[in-house]
């Protein structure tokens, strides 16, 4: 069946009209009539074409809606999928840094000052400081006494309120008296008494310093030495020592 546009139909009757005029098959009250009643037919067709035009703009346009609907569905979908990965990837972030986290936290535990027993004395110490001083006593113990003197002199400049630094101080002037260098062990362990007085090493210290003398052929000041490490410190082991020396002198 053929399909006719409204300015196709309007101009095949217009052709019509013209070609029956031409021919004179009508009088002019017929002509009127038959004119009439072609516009007549013409304006209901032209409204019945409109109709449906408008009736067709319509479902086009449901069309349309339904259309970008479907667009709007599909592009929150995308959405959806984008902000899953999103939230996938903050999640796993998250994670990371909470393990980051975890890990330093570990790691500065490590770092921070520790408490230990010194010569019967609570101290704090920080991890540096403690693998400073194991290392130069391992060298003293292991014999290496030129090399043990020089860290532990490094460690008493570095550390000089370590709870460690008193026994660096006294380690020091045996590292010295090792090596048979009695005048630098003297002053090592004189800086022992003078720095750290309270120190159950400073007892000790001034027992060696007293034996150094003896092998500097100081007997005298090694008397007054062991004389004042008595005073001084009356209860330790250092003073009895010091006093059957005196007996024996």
């Amino acid at each position: 069946m053929m399909k006719f546009t409204p300015k196709a139909l309007v101009l095949a009757l217009l052709a019509a009209l013209s070609m029956q005029a031409q021919a004179g098959i009508f009088d002019d009250d017929e002509a009127r009539k038959a004119i009439l009643d072609l516009r007549a037919k013409v304006e209901n067709i032209t409204r019945e074409l409109q109709t449906r035009l408008e009736t067709k703009t319509d479902k086009s346009s449901t069309l349309d809606l339904v259309a970008q609907h479907e667009q709007t569905l599909q592009e929150i979908a995308k959405l959806r999928g984008q902000i899953e990965i999103l939230a996938n990837d903050i999640a796993t972030v998250q994670k990371r840094q909470r393990d980051l986290y975890t890990d330093l936290d570990a790691r500065l535990r490590k770092l921070e000052p520790r408490e230990v027993t010194i010569d019967g004395k609570a101290a704090s110490v920080d991890l540096s400081e403690q693998k400073s001083y194991d290392a130069a006593l391992q060298l003293f113990k292991d014999g290496d006494y030129k090399n043990a003197a020089i860290s532990l002199q490094e460690f008493v400049r570095r550390y000089p309120e370590s709870g460690y630094a008193a026994n660096a101080q006294y380690w020091l002037g045996n590292a010295f008296y090792a090596q048979r260098d009695c005048k630098a062990a003297i002053l090592a362990q004189q800086a022992v008494v003078k720095n750290y007085p309270d120190s159950p090493k400073a007892a000790d210290a001034m027992l060696n310093i007293a034996s150094c003398q003896t092998e500097l052929k100081a007997v005298a000041n090694a008397k007054k030495t062991l004389t004042e490490l008595i005073k001084q410190y009356p209860g330790s082991e250092a003073a009895a020592t010091a006093k059957e020396r005196l007996r024996g002198k």
